[in-house]
């Protein structure tokens, strides 16, 4: 795997691009801190880029799955670049609502890069090493988070808010050249009429593909635990921040997060030889609850980084298992509708979760906030493992655990 050079551009790729994005991230965070008082607003803002991405999922989709997965990959991270410019444009002018343009543009590239990459991976390595793949690739997306994070904050003391952008969109252009070194063999033969037809119709004929493997669909469903605190994640560090009067938690936070990531994406490979797969999302799943509950401690930055560490390696095992999952169970000639779908599905969960964080955090404040959550994920949870427990009993699963 690692004399492979499609691996070497992709993972290069991620991190420059992840880079890119943080700075980004905490850009948009610095701005929204200047110019939108209320997290429930903070939330709308943030949401509206989402919505954009989500209506879009069905045409990235078919387009994925029509087409080369470099070409779209390429598409999407030239309209990345651009996007840019409209969020120095809200700077310039002081506007929110060239911010909106922005997350709206960014979101819609998202929505076809992310299931063109996640279609190309297998393309790239063999079944057997897609495990240790999807662990190191979100590695390298955790460890690009922490540098982007840390550099964002140095370069916000001695550089512009638009300078910040403008670093962005090096990177940016940087992901844009990296890509056009991937030589990716497709080798598509020219479909049939019905087979063309089938292409056209998106995301109904991945619904039938998803119902009859039991072990892909209940996948699906555990990953709602998980997004139920990413959702809110950015404005759960703000309002951490807030209640210890320290802006330098957020540093903090994002770094022991990303650490313990790439800790959990790390070892989840070596786990895989002990556990089942499900026995390694169930458990991680019960710690992903577990960590929403500590952060009732958030006012104690001690136990509010260290909530965030055990979320951080819990997510960092989870996330590959689940990839690598999907990669191997749904047919090839699926991926790009189904990686589609399941990024559809990620952007209205995570939707609904950012506008309900930003309306209890309004309300009834983080504290009761993520004891609410954290019972809702172990709730989640019980039920997964109940449902798999009967799946299981009927033979219903089929295929065996150790397999993936």
């Amino acid at each position: 795997m690692w004399k492979n050079r499609n691996v070497w551009i992709l993972l290069a790729g991620e991190f420059v691009a992840g880079v890119g994005l943080w700075l980004g991230i905490i850009g948009n965070l610095e701005f929204m801190q200047e110019k939108v008082p209320s997290d429930f607003l903070k939330a709308v803002i943030l949401a509206a880029g989402l919505l954009a991405g989500v209506a879009i999922g069905p045409l990235a989709g078919r387009i994925t799955d029509q087409m080369n997965k470099k070409t779209v990959m390429l598409g999407a991270g030239f309209v990345r670049v651009i996007s840019v410019v409209f969020m120095l444009i809200a700077i310039q002018t002081g506007s929110v609502w060239w911010m909106v343009v922005f997350l709206v543009f960014i979101q819609m590239s998202a929505a076809f890069y992310f299931p063109a990459l996640q279609a190309a991976i297998p393309l790239v390595v063999e079944d057997k090493d897609l495990l240790q793949l999807n662990g190191v690739y979100m590695n390298v997306s955790s460890l690009s988070r922490i540098l982007g994070t840390a550099a964002a904050g140095i370069f916000l003391v001695i550089m512009s808010l638009s300078m910040l952008y403008v670093m962005s969109l090096l990177a940016y252009a940087l992901l844009f050249l990296v890509t056009c070194l991937l030589r990716i063999d497709e080798q598509k033969a020219e479909p049939l009429p019905d087979e063309a037809k089938t292409l056209n119709k998106g995301f109904k004929d991945v619904f039938p593909v998803i119902k009859g493997l039991p072990i892909v669909s209940m996948t699906l469903i555990m990953t709602l635990v998980p997004l139920l605190f990413l959702g809110g994640f950015n404005l759960m560090v703000i309002n951490i921040s807030e209640l210890q009067d320290s802006p330098a938690i957020k540093g903090w936070i994002y770094t022991a997060e990303g650490l313990s990531f790439m800790l959990g994406a790390f070892m989840v490979n070596r786990l895989s030889h002990k556990y089942s797969p499900y026995t390694i999302l169930f458990v991680f799943s019960f710690m992903i609850g577990l960590s929403q509950l500590m952060l009732y401690f958030a006012n104690v930055p001690f136990m509010s980084v260290f909530s965030f560490v055990i979320f951080g390696f819990s997510v960092g095992a989870f996330i590959p298992t689940a990839s690598t999952i999907f990669q191997t169970r749904v047919p090839k000639e699926f991926h790009g509708r189904f990686f589609s779908f399941r990024n559809m599905l990620d952007r209205i969960v995570f939707q609904l979760v950012l506008l309900l964080t930003g309306f209890f955090l309004d309300l009834i404040g983080l504290q009761l906030m993520v004891v609410l959550f954290g019972l809702l994920s172990f709730v989640m949870t019980w039920l997964f493992y109940v449902k798999y427990r009967q799946l299981k009993a009927n033979g219903q699963m089929e295929m065996e655990e150790a397999t993936v």
